[in-house]
């Protein structure tokens, strides 16, 4: 599917969205049919809901999409998306500006509105198309949206088509689509090349463990995504009960999220070096598993008990965050699925990052404001650092108590990475219900603030 913006803006029906409070004052200046075709269909521009004026020859002469109270916007996202699925096929044309709505970020939300997941069933999207407003650049919300429905269809689909291989291949398009170098490596030779904890974690499976490593760019400053790829999760020998392994293909949405990322970057033609590493695998149950108790030793030469198999994805982030800091990068983001104390902390929408730069977070936190892609800044808390050292080892994968999961996990990851230019993203990539603009089911998280904000964070 193409989520683009209407070309032909000519045939374009006119489309007004107006605030419930807008409402009356703009229906006092329209002409006398048009008022008495509304007021006799009791319409009132409530959120969501939509109205057809007809025109003399039974054609729609206007549409208006109705934006709703300052409390019903306040409470979602994407305002003016919420009627794109009830609007006729056709083409419509914005008219005037949005108040205090930011027009860009509601016209992708337009777009994202147009995306279904149909690989296995008959699945469709709103119909209706926008005409770029004035003062856009569709170019750049084009981009973004390719980017999120990458995102959304790589973690929709499920394990049996998207193991490890799989990745890897789709990761292979996208450096084909964009002219970037792509590097695999895989199976034993994990070992060979010193990523023994990313071999560890995925040596059970049916499909053979990997790195991905892609690079674009040859000039500015260098960018590097790690996403966590664990394409299934059984939680090892540490077997999760069938309810909560249901949603487990959703386990490689970080490393969903940092492709789509990576094609807005690409697309966009930033002026950076960006490095995308993935390390890719399922954690199964085998006779070769890696087991509770064992210590595995790091690439970094760290070593950590195993006190939960189910606990793998900072293992294999942490081989791949190593081998990242050996790059000189000038910052580097990790988005993972990583913990389930985080969605207990702020549930599906928002997405905690982790940063010891304060300049960076609040980037972050007012790009994610502008954008309607909502971050919360959650502290790497040093006290908690004796929670992660067993004794027995350097670090513990589980630490015992269930306190602060989501935190220990991210301390967790930063002793594998240069703590002054990391960033660390504990998202769930998965939405729970349908809402305007996005869809039941995978869902990018973070990746459009983090966008927004590289200006700030690189000196582009």
């Amino acid at each position: 599917m193409t989520l683009t913006f209407a070309t032909d803006a000519s045939n374009a029906t006119p489309l007004f969205a107006l605030t419930s409070d807008a409402y009356d004052d703009w229906l006092a200046h329209q002409p006398t049919p048009t008022q008495a075709w509304l007021k006799a269909t009791g319409y009132s521009a409530g959120l969501g809901k939509v109205a057809l004026v007809p025109g003399t020859e039974g054609e729609i002469s206007i549409a208006i999409a109705g934006l709703g109270s300052e409390k019903s916007r306040a409470r979602g996202r994407f305002a003016l998306a919420a009627s794109a699925k009830a609007l006729p096929e056709g083409a419509y044309a914005l008219q005037g500006d949005l108040p205090g709505m930011d027009l860009a970020t509601e016209a992708l939300g337009w777009l994202l509105a147009g995306y279904a997941f149909d690989r296995y069933a008959s699945a469709s999207g709103a119909k209706a198309q926008l005409v770029c407003p004035q003062g856009v650049d569709a170019a750049r919300v084009e981009a973004i949206a390719a980017g999120e429905a990458l995102t959304r269809d790589l973690i929709n689909t499920p394990a049996n088509d998207m193991g490890p291989q799989a990745l890897e291949e789709a990761t292979r398009s996208l450096a084909t689509q964009h002219g970037a170098e792509i590097n695999v490596i895989t199976g034993d030779a994990l070992l060979t090349a010193n990523f023994p904890m990313i071999h560890a974690v995925g040596r059970a499976a049916a499909q053979a463990p990997r790195l991905i490593d892609m690079r674009w760019g040859d000039s500015g400053p260098k960018l590097t995504l790690v996403g966590k790829g664990v394409c299934f999760d059984t939680g090892g020998l540490n077997l999760k009960p069938g309810g909560s392994m249901g949603l487990m293909k959703k386990d490689m949405g970080g490393a969903a999220t940092v492709l789509g990322l990576a094609h807005m970057i690409m697309a966009l033609g930033l002026k950076l070096q960006l490095r995308v590493l993935i390390p890719a695998v399922e954690n199964s149950v085998s006779a070769d598993a890696f087991r509770p108790g064992d210590i595995l030793t790091s690439r970094k030469g760290l070593t950590v008990e195993i006190n939960n198999t189910d606990a793998e994805g900072r293992l294999v982030l942490a081989d791949a965050l190593d081998l990242a800091t050996e790059d000189g990068a000038d910052h580097i983001i990790s988005m993972a699925t990583l913990t389930g104390a985080a969605r207990v902390a702020v549930g599906p929408d928002l997405s905690p990052f982790y940063t010891d730069d304060n300049a960076v977070a609040a980037a972050l936190s007012q790009a994610a404001q502008s954008v309607s892609d909502p971050v919360w800044r959650l502290p790497f808390w040093e006290p908690y650092e004796p929670m992660i050292e067993p004794g027995i080892a350097d670090l513990d994968n589980a630490p015992k108590g269930g306190f602060a999961g989501s935190i220990t996990a991210a301390l967790f990851l930063r002793r594998f990475a240069d703590a002054g230019n990391y960033t660390h993203f504990d998202i769930y990539g998965w939405n729970p219900s349908a809402a305007p603009a996005r869809t039941k089911g995978g869902t990018g998280m973070g990746a459009r603030a983090i966008l927004d904000a590289l200006p700030k964070i690189l000196p582009l």
